[in-house]
């Protein structure tokens, strides 16, 4: 790379083409190399979104991934696989416990191609394609899930999933008469936005506090959540409170679902890998006045585990499975078991 040099005293500001000064000389940066860095902030802004939950669920999270990706295949220009990784890896370090984050990365970028004109072509293409599998799933969710919803039922659902809401709104369009019972979700609060969508949709919706779920369960037919990973052996990572939740409809012989499209399931975990779960920010959970209490220790998990002996069924878009065939799922779905490490 040629290197350009101009007196300071020619440089008007310090930051002319993102220069920097040193002695009685500055450094210019190739116009392209400045060029590309600002296509690299949009890559940081969207990473940014995904990190302060700006953008949520697992869902929307793995969407506007491989959108973003897109996007900045587009707008590169030169030394495209090196740009696409530096890309990659900005995103996948966002949230460590979403996998549907990390198969939509993994999907986009096994691209092929000859020349770069190729490489862009393919990995545009298979962006587009995961985008299509993330819209179309939902509604196939739906479609099947509606099945398992009997007339004139009261279903509870935690979070904010939209594979979840998806069997729910379907069984009420289909015509049945269902009640939900929402959580609210804390610290986040997502069971705001949830009972914002059903009551919009026109479904009857309590909102209760996440510690009143075993006082309601016994009124309840069956759970409906989602699905932030599914592991090698049929246990579920979701948003923190799900696990109580279906150790109380254990206990009440309420039938426990999960909706997950097959995006959730976790190919690392087929290896042994332990999922990670992601501690977020106290100040989530307490203010500023709690959190200044000698000796106290705040905790705030985004997620907890949900064995596979909880679990009733997960309704994916290619069917409802047992948990126990979690792995013939990524197996065969997803068609890899080791990922790039970006």
């Amino acid at each position: 790379m040629e290197v350009s040099y101009v007196n300071k005293s020619s440089v008007i500001g310090s930051s002319f083409l993102g220069g920097i000064v040193g002695g009685d000389k500055k450094y210019i940066k190739p116009p392209n190399q400045i060029t590309e860095q600002i296509k690299m902030k949009q890559v940081k802004q969207a990473a940014r979104k995904i990190k302060t939950m700006e953008v949520r669920g697992a869902a929307r999270i793995a969407k506007f991934a491989a959108e973003t990706l897109r996007s900045y295949a587009e707008r590169v220009e030169n030394n495209f696989d090196a740009e696409m990784k530096k890309a990659a890896e900005v995103l996948i370090n966002t949230r460590p416990t979403a996998v549907s984050l990390y198969n939509a990365v993994n999907y986009v970028m096994k691209y092929d191609g000859e020349d770069e004109t190729e490489k862009k072509r393919s990995l545009i293409s298979r962006a587009e394609d995961f985008i299509e599998w993330v819209d179309t799933a939902h509604q196939k969710i739906g479609e099947i899930g509606t099945r398992r919803i009997k007339d004139n039922s009261i279903i509870m659902t935690h979070c904010n999933s939209s594979a979840a809401l998806s069997v729910i709104k379907s069984a009420f369009k289909s015509g049945k008469n269902i009640e939900v019972i929402a959580t609210e979700s804390r610290p986040r609060l997502q069971g705001h936005i949830t009972v914002r969508e059903l009551t919009e949709a026109g479904i009857p919706t309590t909102l209760i506090v996440d510690s009143a779920v075993r006082y309601f369960i016994e009124n309840v037919d069956c759970v409906v959540v989602g699905a932030d990973t599914i592991t090698a052996n049929g246990a579920l990572i979701n948003k923190i409170g799900t696990s109580q939740i279906a150790l109380a409809a254990k206990e009440a012989r309420v039938p426990f679902m999960v909706a997950a499209e097959t995006y959730k399931f976790s190919p690392k975990t087929l290896l042994g890998e332990l999922v990670e779960i992601e501690e977020r920010d106290i100040q989530e959970v307490v203010p500023p006045e709690i959190m200044s209490l000698k000796g106290l220790k705040v905790r705030n998990p985004a997620f907890d585990v949900t064995p596979r002996d909880y679990i009733d069924t997960i309704i994916t878009e290619i069917g409802m499975i047992p948990p126990e065939m979690a792995y013939l799922v990524i197996k065969e779905r997803l068609g890899y078991a080791i990922f790039e490490e970006y």
